[in-house]
């Protein structure tokens, strides 16, 4: 399923749940709702104790969880300067970069471990120069 679709597909979600408050007002009730929607009795009762606890704004879409990127975007763009430096100011023997050592400098420059794995996908994002590094 594309973004776009998942992201349309969460809009209709959302105008249900917010037609189902509405038919509440017009004092339709739970089980008249949940057969109108085609949704379970409970379903409504979930999003009319929403309602209820945080108002409308609670059916509203919610972005998915998941963990905030360690580093700010300020700090994601000073990676070419850092890379540019060469990996020998950081301690290591060459100036040879790896992604394993990409993942150190980060360690030691921001306090952030990322996997090296993942290294190769932060340089592809933000230094196109820098994406044909060693995975070693």
């Amino acid at each position: 399923m594309s973004t776009s679709q998942a992201v349309q597909d969460n809009d209709w979600r959302e105008r249900r749940r917010i037609r189902a408050w509405e038919l509440r007002q017009q004092g339709w009730s739970q089980d008249q709702i949940a057969s109108a929607l085609g949704v379970t009795q409970g379903a409504v009762s979930q999003w009319l104790k929403k309602v209820r606890e945080g108002g409308l704004e609670a059916l509203r879409r919610q972005p998915a969880p998941g963990r905030r990127a360690a580093l700010t975007e300020s700090q994601f763009t000073q990676l070419p300067m850092l890379l540019a430096r060469g990996a020998q100011s950081y301690g290591f023997a060459n100036d040879g970069w790896t992604t394993k050592r990409v993942a150190r400098m980060l360690e030691v420059v921001f306090g952030v471990a990322y996997h090296p794995g993942h290294v190769s996908r932060l340089l592809r994002k933000y230094c196109p120069q820098w994406r044909d590094l060693d995975t070693m």
